[in-house]
């Protein structure tokens, strides 16, 4: 039954090993910064990835074991936490050519609806605002499992991956090639790995 159909025997026992009812799941969660990714990739030159995360974010989890619909997400980024191993790629990204940090700081995700699809998969659908533009998008979701840690914190993991048109949400800038083609994506694939602490 997935994310909130399966319990741990024992704290220590991840859900992922376990068939039992997982109710006990309920309630509310805050994102772990500590240990959660924030993703990106996008083409490059048409002829490589480039890879990306966030590293500066809050975020919280409403779990409803009872009924999975009435779960919910919400995640707020900052956008001058970019981080793609260069810093002169970094400035470009945070600059007005893409996403003028200065007038627009925060990029955030607020879900509006939460699908349950079978076995450990999840769908949330929801709002997700860049540079004052929002737009709703997809996100595909697998529960990794749930497991008390060794400081007495109730975890909850997944994993999720979506895909967008930055385009659409403004972000338009780009460079021809003298090959053809462009040198950004307007693609970009997003990928989630998050652990959630429950909240006491």
């Amino acid at each position: 039954m997935g994310i909130f159909g399966r319990k741990s025997s024992t704290p220590e026992t991840t859900a992922a090993d376990t068939g039992a009812d997982l109710t006990a799941l309920t309630g509310e969660y805050t994102i772990d910064p500590a240990h959660t990714t924030i993703g990106f990739t996008a083409r490059h030159a048409m002829v490589t990835n480039v890879k990306g995360a966030f590293n500066n974010f809050t975020g919280s989890l409403h779990l409803d074991g009872a009924d999975p619909g009435k779960s919910t997400a919400s995640l707020d980024i900052q956008m001058a936490s970019v981080d793609t191993g260069s810093a002169d790629r970094d400035g470009h990204l945070k600059s007005s050519d893409f996403f003028k940090i200065d007038e627009f700081p925060v990029m955030t995700f607020r879900s509006t609806k939460a699908e349950a699809l079978g076995g450990d998969d999840y769908r949330i659908t929801g709002d997700l605002s860049i540079l004052g533009t929002t737009k709703p998008i997809t996100i595909d979701l697998e529960f990794n499992g749930a497991a008390k840690d060794p400081f007495g914190n109730e975890r909850v993991g997944f994993e999720g991956k979506a895909e967008i048109l930055r385009s659409e949400w403004g972000l338009t800038w780009n460079a021809a090639l003298e090959t053809g083609g462009v040198l950004v994506s307007d693609k970009i694939k997003l990928n989630f790995d998050i652990s959630a602490i429950k909240k006491a």
